[in-house]
């Protein structure tokens, strides 16, 4: 089965990941990785792409599904994968399609978690990490038993740049702008389930689970 666990940054796909895999029994596909391997590796891919990114620009869809098509092509990824934060635009996923069907394989289903642009923002502009030991705090939900410093280490802990709250809103315009249009597309081409995220993490992987064994 190959699925796509689809939603805003903050909504808890990677949180829910592990779930989706154990229940469905497939890997874990990041494009992150995927990347930052043929990069290391300075593979054929890997170089085409580091031509585009040395440049400031956008490596071309077609590379990037090209690119992510090695790992689908794996032996462990021959059943089928989880697609997480992937694809990101229309363009992208009517590539992926062209690609899995291409070889006997599709899209099963979409899991979307539905979290309201508020939650996203407090969630992620609430995020704290050590600087030393990388801890991870939420000043609302575990925040460290002094303000700024880790509990671990006792290093400073602060706000990365991209959980910033004008940067955390910009994130959003860009997801509903850019990547939110793959959601209507996956309507009209496969089974899409609409998850409640804003709710406890054991009841938000119960209801992807349920989703899932539907």
């Amino acid at each position: 089965m190959d699925v796509i666990l689809f939603g805003p940054p903050g909504a808890g796909k990677g949180t829910q990941a592990v779930a989706v895999c154990n229940t469905v029994g497939v890997p874990h596909v990041s494009t992150g990785d995927i990347f930052r391997r043929h990069l290391r590796e300075g593979t054929e891919l890997g170089l085409l792409a580091k031509s585009f990114m040395s440049k400031g620009e956008l490596v071309p869809d077609e590379t990037v599904v090209e690119i992510v098509g090695t790992r689908l092509s794996e032996p462990d990824a021959a059943g089928g994968v989880l697609f997480d934060g992937f694809p990101r635009t229309v363009n992208q996923a009517v590539l992926l399609d062209g690609w899995l069907r291409a070889r006997g394989r599709k899209v099963d289903v979409v899991v979307n978690l539905v979290v309201p642009d508020e939650v996203v923002h407090a969630r992620l502009s609430g995020r704290r990490s050590c600087l030393s030991c990388g801890a991870s705090y939420h000043l609302l939900h575990l925040p460290p038993a002094v303000d700024g410093v880790c509990d671990r280490c006792g290093a400073a802990v602060v706000q990365r740049d991209d959980d910033s709250d004008d940067t955390v809103w910009r994130r959003l315009e860009t997801y509903h702008s850019q990547t939110a249009p793959v959601l209507e597309w996956a309507r009209s081409s496969c089974r899409v389930v609409d998850v409640d995220a804003n709710q406890a993490i054991s009841d938000v992987r119960l209801a992807v689970v349920a989703a899932l064994s539907s």
